[in-house]
C-alpha cells in the first residue's frame, strides 16, 4: 500500500466518541465528495463513492453510529481505477437522507440545499475537535499525501473555490499554512512544507503515520546535513589544492628563471616547504617553520612569491 492509503486506513479506524465530532466528520466527507440526488417526486438520496474500502467503511460506520442508519453498499468493477473497484455508499430513504443533510447543514428547514460556508457561524465546526474531525473527513473523501521518501506534498481536492477557501481557513485555524491552486476545473488545497504536513497529520490524529513521517523526515534532514558538510569540505579541499598548485607553479617558474636564491630568506624557506609538501594546509606549513608562523603570515609570504613570479613572467 502507498503511504496515503496507510494514513486513510489508520484514520478509518479512528471513530470519534462525541456525536458532534461524528457529525463534523460526516459533513467533511459529504461536503467534499457527496452527491445529493433529487427525484422527480422531490425525494432525496445521498451517496458517496470512493476507490478506498477504508473510506467506504468509515462512512458506513459513521452513519450507523451517528444517525442509526444502515446505508446500502454497492461495488462496481472499473479497470480504469488503481484497485479496479469503486465503492458506493447510498442512503436511499428520503427521511434518512433529509435528516443527515439537515444535521450537517447542507439542507435548511424548508428542504432547500443551502450550505453554510461561514467559518465563524457554522455550528458543525464550532469546536476545535470538530474542526479536526471535519479535516479528517475531507481528507478521507478527497485527500492524498505523498510518500515522504519521495516528496513532501499533502492535498485535498475541492469541487469549487468557496469550499476550498473554507477548508483552507479551517486548516489555517491550527496555524498551518496551506495554499490553493486550480487544477482541471477543481481547486486543490495543498501543503508542501514537511513540518506543516507533520502538523496536519497530528491534527487529523493519524499518530502512527505521523511517527513514520517524522522518522523519514529526520533521516532525510540528517542525510542532507551530511551531504552539505561533505560538499563544503570537498569545495574547501579543491580550493586548497588549486591554490597549492598555483603556488608551486610560481615557485617552479622562479626556480627555472632566477633560482630560489633570488628570493629573500623567509620566502625561500616557505617555497622549499611548499614544494616538498604540496598537500598540506597553510596552517600546517606555518607550524613547520622555525619559529612558527600563523596561517595569515604563511599566506602573505606565498602571495608575495606569486607576485614575484607574475612580474618575472
Amino acid at each position: 500500500m502507498s503511504f496515503s492509503q496507510d494514513v486513510k486506513e489508520e484514520l478509518s479506524k479512528n471513530c470519534p466518541s462525541a456525536r458532534h465530532c461524528q457529525i463534523a466528520e460526516v459533513a467533511g466527507m459529504i461536503g467534499l465528495t457527496g452527491r445529493i440526488v433529487i427525484s422527480a417526486q422531490d425525494r432525496f438520496s445521498v451517496k458517496i463513492q470512493s476507490e478506498s474500502l477504508y473510506v467506504a467503511r468509515k462512512y458506513f460506520t459513521l452513519l450507523k453510529k451517528t444517525f442509526n442508519i444502515v446505508p446500502e453498499v454497492t461495488i462496481r468493477k472499473n479497470s480504469g481505477l488503481k484497485n479496479g473497484r469503486l465503492y458506493i455508499v447510498t442512503v436511499n430513504r428520503h427521511e434518512d437522507a433529509v435528516r443527515i443533510l439537515q444535521t450537517v447543514k447542507l439542507l435548511n428547514s424548508s428542504n432547500e440545499i443551502e450550505e453554510n460556508l461561514s467559518i465563524i457561524d457554522n455550528v458543525v465546526i464550532m469546536k476545535s475537535c470538530c474542526k479536526r474531525a471535519f479535516i479528517r473527513g475531507a481528507f478521507l473523501a478527497a485527500g492524498s499525501v505523498s510518500d515522504p521518501n519521495k516528496a513532501y506534498h499533502f492535498e485535498i481536492v475541492c469541487n469549487d473555490y468557496e469550499k476550498a477557501v473554507q477548508l483552507q481557513k479551517i486548516i489555517n485555524n491550527f496555524e498551518i499554512e496551506s495554499k490553493i491552486v486550480e487544477r482541471k476545473n477543481h481547486f486543490v488545497v495543498y501543503i508542501k512544507e514537511g513540518s506543516s504536513i507533520s502538523d496536519i497529520l497530528n491534527v487529523m490524529e493519524a499518530h502512527v503515520a505521523l511517527m513514520e513521517f517524522e522518522n523519514v523526515r529526520i533521516l532525510k534532514d540528517m542525510r542532507n546535513s551530511v551531504n552539505r558538510k561533505v560538499n563544503c569540505e570537498t569545495a574547501n579541499l579543491n580550493k586548497t589544492v588549486s591554490a597549492a598548485m598555483k603556488q608551486i607553479e610560481s615557485i617552479e617558474l622562479i626556480k627555472r628563471t632566477k633560482g630560489l636564491d633570488y628570493l629573500p630568506a623567509q620566502l625561500k624557506e616557505i617555497a622549499v616547504l611548499r614544494v616538498e609538501n604540496p598537500e598540506v594546509s597553510l596552517k600546517e606549513l606555518g607550524e613547520m617553520l622555525e619559529p612558527k608562523v600563523g596561517k595569515s603570515g604563511v599566506n602573505h609570504r606565498l602571495r608575495k612569491i606569486c607576485e614575484i613570479a607574475d612580474s618575472i613572467e
